[in-house]
């Protein structure tokens, strides 16, 4: 509340000192015209409003906007998911204050439609052209269900797979897409698996490996003109690793589950390379890394490794946020 030295109120009643002309309510009836709207202040009218240096941005704009977007299913559905997306344009030197609006209102266009990767690129030439910046970038990330059946009792549940949708276009307006998928797992240890088959063996002791749950998280990008459906993404994993965390459990499932990963065990970079085997027999991925961490329950520490294709001007394989693949 602000006063004035004689101790004047502006927004309050006060003895002796005439009322404020303001008005302390909200006009739910005034509408607003377009001469109304003209003469709004706009920030990018300002001059000599840069605070700091007065260089380049590459990305402003706004993160965890939210909203139901379609995703089309392999079989020619489209699922309804809650939406996180990040859009982003680089700045000029000497602009302040992008219309951030522009980027959900952009979105609102195309919310009706099925949100694929041509999609997102015509989302991101619509809104790079309203907003003004030379280069843009669009991040969308989602849950996608799939349902899973159990492996001997015949039960169903749906598995969630945290997924991301990517696009950035560069100043020259060429676009790259690119999608991130997470596929959680369990890995047996092969060293852990030899020691305690060797206690049994030379001692007659009773010995566990030791595994854990693990994650390996796929981005790749897809060849122009090719769709690349997320249960194919999947499929992928699964073929590769065999040993996805399961959803409905009965006995015969857990004891089939233990056989399952008997079958398979496999160190972290084991399983970067299954991934890196399958992944390269789809001619749709133009280009991949694979990271994955193995949450060991030996150590106090993980197990990490990172893969790419080898593309040159491609994935590097300098996936460095190992934190964010704890599940």
């Amino acid at each position: 509340m602000k006063t004035t030295e004689n101790g004047r109120l502006y927004l309050h009643k006060s003895a002796g000192t005439p009322q404020s002309d303001l008005r302390l309510s909200y006009d739910g009836d005034f509408m607003v015209d377009d001469a109304y709207r003209a003469e709004l202040p706009d920030m990018q009218n300002a001059t000599d409003a840069i605070q700091g240096a007065n260089v380049a941005i590459q990305r402003v704009g706004i993160s965890n906007f939210r909203l139901p977007l379609a995703f089309p299913t392999r079989d020619g559905r489209t699922l309804t998911l809650e939406t996180g997306v990040t859009g982003s344009v680089s700045l000029s030197p000497g602009l302040k204050g992008i219309n951030m609006s522009r980027i959900m209102r952009t979105f609102y266009q195309f919310k009706d439609e099925p949100m694929t990767l041509a999609t997102l690129s015509e989302v991101l030439h619509a809104y790079r052209h309203q907003v003004g910046g030379l280069e843009a970038f669009i991040q969308l990330t989602f849950s996608f269900p799939i349902l899973q059946p159990s492996l001997r009792s015949g039960l169903e549940g749906y598995q969630y797979y945290r997924v991301v949708y990517k696009a950035a276009m560069d100043r020259h307006g060429k676009t790259k897409t690119f999608i991130h998928f997470d596929f959680v797992y369990s890995s047996a240890c092969p060293c852990s698996a030899e020691l305690s088959e060797h206690a049994r063996d030379v001692r007659g002791v009773y010995a566990i490996p030791h595994s854990q749950r693990s994650k390996a998280r796929i981005m790749v990008e897809v060849r122009d003109g090719e769709i690349l459906p997320i249960e194919d993404l999947q499929f992928h994993c699964r073929e590769a690793l065999k040993t996805e965390t399961q959803v409905m459990v009965k006995r015969e499932d857990e004891q089939a589950f233990a056989e399952l990963n008997g079958a398979h065990i496999k160190f972290v970079e084991d399983a970067a390379r299954l991934l890196y085997e399958q992944l390269s027999r789809d001619p749709r991925i133009k280009d991949f890394e694979v990271a994955c961490a193995h949450l060991e329950s030996l150590h106090s520490h993980d197990a990490v490794s990172v893969i790419a294709k080898g593309v040159p001007g491609g994935f590097r394989a300098d996936f460095s946020d190992f934190d964010d693949l704890v599940c």
